[in-house]
């Protein structure tokens, strides 16, 4: 959720899978590398199969949601699957491009954007002369909910702009997530039937990926706010096109009304994906401040102190999420990847 497309991901990160892909081949380094054991162990593979992205837990630990582009899709569609990584079943329409999925605190339900109402071929990024990664913000995404026991699909947002980067908190039923309206990308949230909509950020830029803490209180997202008059004439250029493409981007922390926001890494390049501990005191993210061909996992306090790396391996490392008891941790890898640009789904279990 930051929330990046598969798309984007195979774009933003061809360099570093390329490298992984050397080193496979070589045989040169193992699935779980020495250093990482510290903090990982009883590291499971649980896709083998097209590239996937953004697998998040269900509140019983029980089962994983995620996107995937395989066939015979041509784009990312949403899939669940068990924790084991057994039972894949596709709950998207098929139609379409999908993204940022996220169970519902009842666990009976899935949330996720699609396009699919706008026709059955996915939305295209436009070519750009752009040195850096771009993605598309599509105004034909809009948030739905997916009941798994009906498979009833219920519309959420009714928006002439991009509606995605969905997630809810568990505690308190209340969905974050980034639309454009009212002339930006924001960050907006709104009950689980998509009524009492309320915007939470006004500064001008782009704000996404967000998650609430595990009570409620307080949201972590992903930020680019452009500053110089070059930045923003930029900015605004390519979202009249429908892309963004930010040359950085930092995490940020709020109250979950909107207020007290504040910075909390200044390390430059591109840090995303931010994800809550269960104990709501800290949070691990994905970043390439270190190495801008290759991402890893890191681990930083709410209040900005304590960064601390957590993955190591020349593949790139994105996505991490928890499961509600802190027990386990998934995300999403290119090591031991089949093929160029792919990352398969990881699960491993935490040492604290």
């Amino acid at each position: 959720m930051f929330r990046f497309g598969v798309a984007l991901v195979a774009s933003l990160l061809g360099i570093a899978i390329t490298l992984s892909l050397v080193v496979r081949s070589q045989g040169q380094q193992p699935l779980l590398l020495p250093e990482e054991s510290k903090h990982l162990s009883q590291l499971r593979q649980l896709t083998f199969e097209g590239t996937n992205a953004e697998a998040y837990w269900s509140p019983d630990g029980e089962w994983l949601v995620f996107q995937s582009t395989r066939p015979p899709y041509k784009a990312d569609q949403i899939f669940v699957m068990r924790a084991d990584g057994s039972w894949v079943r596709v709950v998207s329409t098929g139609k379409g491009r999908c993204t940022c999925a996220y169970f519902t605190p009842d666990g009976e339900g899935v949330i996720f954007a699609t396009t699919h109402l706008a026709g059955p071929e996915p939305p295209q990024v436009p070519k750009l002369d752009i040195p850096r990664y771009v993605w598309g913000v599509f105004p034909s995404y809009e948030i739905y909910l997916r009941r798994l026991d009906t498979m009833e699909l219920i519309r959420l947002t009714d928006n002439e702009g991009y509606d995605a980067e969905a997630t809810i908190c568990w505690k308190t039923g209340r969905i974050v997530f980034t639309s454009y309206r009212n002339g930006d990308l924001d960050l907006y949230s709104m009950k689980l039937d998509g009524s009492d909509l309320k915007r939470l950020t006004k500064t001008l830029g782009y704000e996404g990926g967000a998650f609430y803490s595990p009570d409620g209180k307080r949201i972590v997202f992903r930020a680019y706010l452009p500053k110089t008059s070059e930045e923003v004439d930029e900015y605004k250029r390519l979202l009249q096109l429908g892309v963004i493409s930010p040359p950085t981007m930092e995490l940020f922390v709020m109250d979950a009304d909107g207020r007290n926001m504040k910075q909390i890494t200044k390390l430059g390049g591109i840090n995303f994906c931010p994800a809550w501990f269960p104990d709501g005191k800290r949070i691990i993210f994905s970043s390439n401040h270190h190495d801008p061909k290759n991402f890893d996992l890191f681990v930083i306090n709410a209040d900005g102190t304590g960064l601390k790396r957590i993955t190591y391996h020349p593949a790139p490392d994105l996505f991490p999420h928890f499961s509600p008891d802190g027990k386990w941790l998934v995300w999403c890898s290119g090591r031991n990847a089949e093929q160029p640009r792919q990352l398969n789904v990881f699960r491993a279990a935490w040492r604290d």
